[in-house]
Parts: C-alpha cells; sequence; structure tokens
C-alpha cells in the first residue's frame, strides 16, 4: 500500500502529528496571496503576485486534486496520514479553495484595480469605452478576432462540444424570433489573441478583456438570432500523466501518446464568473460531468494568470528596484572572466542563485568546456531548460566538435514534456548521446561532469546544484550549487551517469546519497545521530531547508530528535506535514517560510554532529516521490569556504526579526514582520563581488 496513504498507528505514527499535505500546499498559497494583499509593496509586483497565486491554483487542480479524484474514482478507503479520507480531503479542499479565491477576487477588484487606474493602467468594460474607442475596436475585432471564432451550437444535430483545459469560453443563450425556440451555444476565447486588448494607442495603459470584447460582438456571430445573454466559464481537466513503462516499448512514443490523450482528461473543476443563470449551470455541469461541488464562484474576471500581460508593462516605478547577478568574485579578475578549469583546481566554488549570476559560472562552465580541446567528453541531466537554451546550445556545438556529449533528458517532466521531447530529438540529431533515465523513475538530480585531458592526466570537474539548467528561471528561482574539481565527486558522477545510461546497479557513492536507495536511510541515521549526540551531552544541531517536508519516516525521526533535545530549524517554503512546537513530541523544532521576490528554492541540509559539522545540497525535496520514485542527488560539502557560505546564508533565515511566517503546533501559519531576508542578501552578495 502507498506510504502516502497508508494508515499509521503506534506512538510516534498517530495521524494527529502530521498536517494535511493538500491544505498545508493551499496554506502555502495563501501566504503568496497574502503577499498581493501586502500594500506596502510595489504596484505591479502584488500584481505578479496575484498572476501566481491562479497558475499555481490551476496546477494543484490539474495535478493533486486530479490525484485525489482518480484514487476516489476507484473506490479505495484508505485515509492519509492525518487521518482524513478522501472525501473528507475533497471537501475541506473545496471549502478552503472557495475562501482564497473570494480573498484573491476582493483584493483585485476592490483594491489593486483601483490602485493601477490611479497609476494609468486601466481595464476597462465595454460599456465604459468611449465612442472612438468603441469605432477602433470594432475594427479590430472585425480584421483581428471575427475570423478565429467559432460558434458551436449544442442541440440534438450537434453534440456539447469538447471544452478544451483552462479556455476561457462564453455559454451563450440564443433565441429564434420566429419560433422563439432557445438555443445553447458554446464561445471559445481564442488563446492566440492578446487577452488584454489595448484600447488607445501603444503608449497608453488601457484595456479591454477580449471576452468583453467578443461578448460586444455576439449577434455578429448570430446573425437572424436574439442573443438573450452569455456567461463565462472555464474548465480545469486533469492532466497527470500516468506512462506505463515498458522495457520493450519506445518511451517516446508512450509519452507522446499520453500526451495526446491529456488533452481529454476528465474535468476537475469548473469556473464560473457570477453572476451565472442557474439553468445555465445545471447544463455545463451535466455536460462536462462535474459535481455541484467542482463549481468554483468568481466574482469578476476569470483566468487572472494572465494578469502577467500587466506586469510585463513597462512600468519600473511599480516594481520592485532591479538588480544585476552578481559574477561569482573567484569566477573573474575584474572585468575579465576566468577559466572555469584553473578556479576548480584551486578549489570548490559554492554558486548561490539568483544572486550569483548563472551565466557567468554554471553556463560558462559548459560553454568553456564545448570549446575547449582538451575536453573529451560532456556528461549532463538536464530536467527543464528554457525555450532558447544557451546550455543545449553548447552541448550542440560540443558534439559537433567530436567531443563524446551523453545528455540525460528527463522527458516525463510535469508539463515540460514536449519541450523536452524536442530537445531531445535535438541534441540526437547534433550526435549526442541521449537517454531517457530508469525505467519507473524520474531523474530529476542536477548534475554535469566534463572530463578534461591535462598534461596526459585525465581530470574530472562537476557541477550539482539544487535548480534546473535554465538561465530564465536561474534569475527568479533562489538556488545554490557546487563547482569542484574534487576527484571523489568525479568519481562519484561517473558511477551515476553509468547508472543512468547502462545498467550498473550502484547504490554506495564516496560523497553522494542517491534516491531512491540512498537519501531518506541516510538522512534518518544522521538525524538518529544527532539525537545520540544530545543524549550524550555533545553538540547536536539539525538545520533542514527544503520546499517540502512530507514524508512520514524523515518526520518521525525529526520528532525522535526533538524528543531527545536536538534543536530542529527548517525552513519550508511550501508543504509541511510536521507539527512543530508540540509537547513531548516537537518542542525544540521550529518551521519557518519565507515567500518573497525570489522563489525560495535549494535544498540545504546540515547537521552539528558533534561539533565536527556536515552539510550536504541537493535536488531532493523531502516527500515521497523524491524518495521513492526520483533518482536525486545530495553532495556532501567539504570546501570549508562553501561550508562556511552556507552558513552564512542559512543561518540569518532563523534569526529573530526576519520577515517570514512561522507554523505553530495547530497548523495556522503566523506572518511575522521584519527584515527582509532577500534584501540583505542581495546587498551582501553584492558588496562581497564589487
Amino acid at each position: 500500500m502507498p506510504s502516502e496513504t497508508a494508515n499509521r498507528t503506534g506512538p510516534q505514527s498517530t495521524t494527529d502529528h502530521y498536517l494535511n499535505r493538500e491544505l498545508s500546499w493551499l496554506d502555502f498559497n495563501a501566504r503568496v496571496l497574502e503577499l498581493a494583499e501586502d500594500d506596502t509593496l510595489p504596484l505591479l509586483e502584488r500584481v505578479k503576485y496575484l498572476a501566481i497565486f491562479a497558475s499555481n491554483l490551476d496546477e494543484f487542480y490539474m495535478v493533486r486534486i486530479a490525484g485525489l479524484k482518480r484514487r476516489q474514482s476507484t473506490g479505495l478507503t484508505v485515509r492519509s496520514p492525518d487521518g482524513l479520507t478522501i472525501r473528507e480531503q475533497l471537501e475541506r479542499v473545496t471549502d478552503r479553495t472557495q475562501e482564497l479565491v473570494q480573498r484573491h477576487s476582493d483584493v483585485f477588484n476592490d483594491d489593486v484595480l483601483p490602485r493601477l487606474q490611479d497609476a494609468g493602467i486601466r481595464i476597462l468594460r465595454w460599456e465604459e469605452l468611449e465612442d472612438e474607442a468603441t469605432i477602433r475596436l470594432r475594427e479590430y475585432f472585425r480584421d483581428q478576432v471575427f475570423p478565429v471564432l467559432t460558434p458551436l451550437a449544442v442541440d440534438p444535430a450537434h453534440p456539447f462540444p469538447y471544452i478544451s483545459g483552462l479556455s476561457l469560453n462564453l455559454a451563450v443563450s440564443v433565441r429564434d424570433p420566429e419560433t422563439g425556440a432557445p438555443r445553447f451555444a458554446r464561445l471559445k476565447v481564442p488563446n492566440n489573441v492578446p487577452r488584454f486588448v489595448r484600447v488607445g494607442p501603444v503608449d497608453t495603459a488601457t484595456f479591454l478583456p477580449l471576452e468583453d470584447l467578443i461578448a460586444a460582438h455576439l449577434p455578429q456571430l448570430f446573425p437572424g438570432l436574439e442573443v438573450i445573454d452569455h456567461h463565462i466559464f472555464r474548465v480545469t481537466r486533469n492532466a497527470d500523466l500516468e506512462v506505463e513503462e515498458d522495457r520493450d516499448e519506445d518511451l517516446l512514443q508512450a509519452l507522446e501518446r499520453e500526451l495526446a490523450r491529456r488533452r481529454f482528461g476528465p474535468a476537475v473543476r469548473l469556473e464560473v464568473a457570477e453572476p451565472m443563470d442557474p439553468r445555465i449551470l445545471e447544463v455545463l455541469v451535466s455536460e462536462l460531468e462535474v459535481s455541484p461541488d467542482d463549481v468554483v464562484h468568481v466574482p469578476g474576471l476569470l483566468d487572472l494568470a494572465s494578469l502577467w500581460a500587466l506586469y510585463d508593462l513597462d512600468r519600473p516605478e511599480l516594481k520592485d528596484e532591479p538588480f544585476v547577478p552578481a559574477t561569482h568574485p573567484r569566477l573573474s579578475e575584474g572585468e575579465t572572466p576566468k577559466s572555469v578549469f584553473a578556479t576548480l583546481r584551486e578549489g570548490d566554488v559554492l554558486l548561490h542563485h539568483p544572486y550569483h549570476s548563472f551565466a557567468t559560472s554554471v553556463q560558462r562552465f559548459i560553454e568553456q568546456a564545448a570549446a575547449d580541446p582538451s575536453v573529451l567528453a560532456i556528461k549532463q541531466t538536464l530536467y527543464r531548460t528554457s525555450g532558447d537554451s544557451p546550455i543545449v546550445n553548447a552541448l550542440i556545438e560540443a558534439a559537433q566538435a567530436g567531443k563524446q556529449v551523453v545528455v540525460l533528458v528527463e522527458i516525463k517532466a510535469r508539463f515540460d514534456e514536449e519541450a523536452n521531447i524536442s530537445w531531445a530529438r535535438s541534441l540526437e540529431r547534433a550526435g549526442c548521446h541521449v537517454v531517457y533515465g530508469l525505467v519507473g523513475l524520474k531523474t530529476h538530480c542536477k548534475t554535469a561532469l566534463v572530463v578534461r585531458r591535462e598534461q596526459g592526466v585525465i581530470r574530472r570537474y562537476c557541477h550539482i546544484g539544487t535548480g534546473n539548467y535554465n538561465p530564465k528561471t536561474a534569475r527568479i528561482y533562489e538556488d545554490v550549487g557546487i563547482l569542484t574539481a574534487d576527484p571523489r565527486v568525479g568519481a562519484d558522477l561517473t558511477d551515476l551517469f553509468n547508472t543512468l545510461t547502462g545498467y550498473s546497479r550502484q547504490t554506495n557513492y564516496r560523497q553522494l546519497m542517491v534516491a531512491p536507495h540512498g537519501i531518506r536511510n541516510g538522512l534518518i541515521e544522521k538525524i538518529r545521530r544527532e539525537a545520540r549526540h544530545a543524549s550524550e551531552g555533545r553538540p547536536s544541531g539539525i538545520r533542514i531547508k527544503v520546499n517540502s517536508l512530507v514524508d512520514e519516516k524523515i518526520i518521525d525521526a525529526l520528532y525522535e530528535a526533538s524528543q531527545a533535545g536536538v534543536p530542529v530549524e527548517l525552513f519550508v517554503r511550501g508543504i509541511c506535514a510536521l507539527r512543530p512546537g508540540v509537547e513531548g513530541l516537537s518542542e525544540t523544532i521550529r518551521v519557518r517560510s519565507i515567500v518573497g521576490r525570489f522563489l525560495e528554492h535549494s535544498r540545504v541540509i546540515s547537521f552539528l554532529n558533534g561539533g565536527d559539522a556536515e552539510w550536504w545540497i541537493g535536488s531532493a525535496d523531502l516527500m515521497h516521490r523524491n524518495l521513492d520514485r526520483r533518482v536525486e542527488v545530495l553532495l556532501r560539502v567539504c570546501d570549508e569556504a562553501a561550508r562556511t557560505q552556507l552558513h552564512e546564508t542559512l543561518a540569518p533565515a532563523m534569526e529573530p526579526g526576519v520577515r517570514c511566517w512561522e507554523l505553530r503546533s495547530d497548523g495556522r501559519w503566523e506572518r511575522l514582520e521584519g527584515r527582509d531576508y532577500q534584501a540583505e542578501l542581495l546587498h551582501r552578495i553584492h558588496d562581497l563581488a564589487s
């Protein structure tokens, strides 16, 4: 039985010891929403958080709620670790979601919209337009919108049409003036036309929602009929892929088949703009085969994820002050780049993105390797990358130059499957050896290995990080990584790539812990070691920074450590199923979350270890999927300067007086005001680099 749905018993495994995963995720998105509600932030930053909240919630329904509904449909009666049935989880999620959606709409409609208007950025409705604007927009509709619209009738000769996931739609009621018979039609709002149509010249910032423009011209789409009314709705579908992997089947073909099926996944949410005619809503609920509990009523505009279009306006005074990532001081001499290889022969380099530039560190490492005639081979894992990827381009150039290039492309990376299939084929055409990992596992680790001949001797250079090889997200995702020439790490990565590309069953490594075999047990052993140190009066302490903490075995070990007196500090951005500060269970555990300008994404773990501290970085969150169903890597950081830098980076996040959220024993997240941790890091790292 899967551990995430199993009942747990025993003195350290009772259901009241765990917080619900889905509700904890909604609490995280509520923290994002609090930033949108914060009127001390620049206005367009608040717009950005509104958009992030909306897109986060979309993915939550497409994956997590879809998963719960799928398990519910099988008739399983198992409970979540916190003791809830699937039905109970869905009920609580529905109530909490409607509450958050109402808050989301309220802050947009009642606070942000008026402030945008005061700043000269306006979103108008059709009836608010002046005559001159309506004339211009009628021409725009005729030339740019009308040709791509397709009204679809619903009657005995025309079955209810397929509604694509996340598309905006108009449910239109019309009447035949001769017979008086009512008619129903569906009209899709095209997604290849800007959602917010400029009302005036390009240098103005007045917009009309595209659905309003279409609604104003419905009589042109139904000539000879009387348009009674229209309603906006949006459907979210199950988008979680279930690829049955078979050693005898081409994984690429199997995944492409599943991608085609994903478009037709069952509906898991119906969003409707208030107010909606109950008769129309009844038709939609029936035809889409959703429950009334799956209906989310939204005041105002649907799909606020499209607010990114407003954030992209050139209004720097309404945004955070721009910054330029600093080049790590060891990778340049003044304005002159240094050889990454020469630098690493002198010692490791710890990188902290986005404070340190990705382009002048990791990207330069791969680009220098591709261009260096002494480099014999480059091996790299790719989980997600950007649309125009300089990393992929460098790998292609390396292969074309005759180097051996091995790339593990994870084509099952959720929502990046199609892009990764395209990259895989481009790399293959260039002569790279492309592999797709191990059957039944996703390869989530972020690793690169460069093999170089130096004066007749082979030397290996490595990068291991917590974030993707994506220069775009590296400007907004907080991540750390190590560049190193440590021969032990080079030997470990060689063994790891042999496992990923061949039939090796390597499970023991020198400087790495590797999932699915080594990370959970390795961490639990180290957590228990801290408990022994505490019991014997030696220095002890655990500090963990992750995106999510869900795994019950890890949580139970942390509870045991707390009961032994070990101070435990957890820096968890998103989901946390551990309940801190409970008398007799977790009194020494503190949990903080920081949500801000940069997405806290790094995974860093330290153990005081009796005074001989250990530091680990890697790709794994402490979740069932990461520890059981993925290839993940944690690297032990041995370089003293890098260890000091990690301490100086992580310790301030847990200090008093830092702006953050703290998790209470009853499961509430309490917001604490104070210093901006990310801003202080930004200034400190730039000062060191200058």
